[in-house]
């Protein structure tokens, strides 16, 4: 949706819902990012952790972190298409 003088003009491609979507998928994607970050952190601090569960969290945190990545990617390209 874009102003233009008095008339609001709708986004025929879609590109505006699109954007919001990508955008409500990153900020979805870093909560869980600093939520499995601080989790992990506290783990660190136990005696009694299962080191297998440790390391699956923290590969879950690599693949979000790169998720975010492409999204961010997706929404700015350094290459225009």
């Amino acid at each position: 949706m874009e102003m233009t003088g008095d008339v609001l003009e709708l986004d025929p491609t879609g590109e505006d819902a699109r954007r919001v979507a990508l955008v409500e998928r990153i900020v979805r994607l870093r909560i869980e990012h600093r939520d499995l970050n601080d989790v992990i952190d506290r783990l660190g601090d136990r005696a009694d952790v299962d080191d297998l569960q440790v390391t699956r969290m923290k590969r879950r945190k690599l693949l979000i972190k790169d998720q975010i990545a492409w999204l961010e990617r997706e929404l700015d390209p350094d290459i225009p298409a």
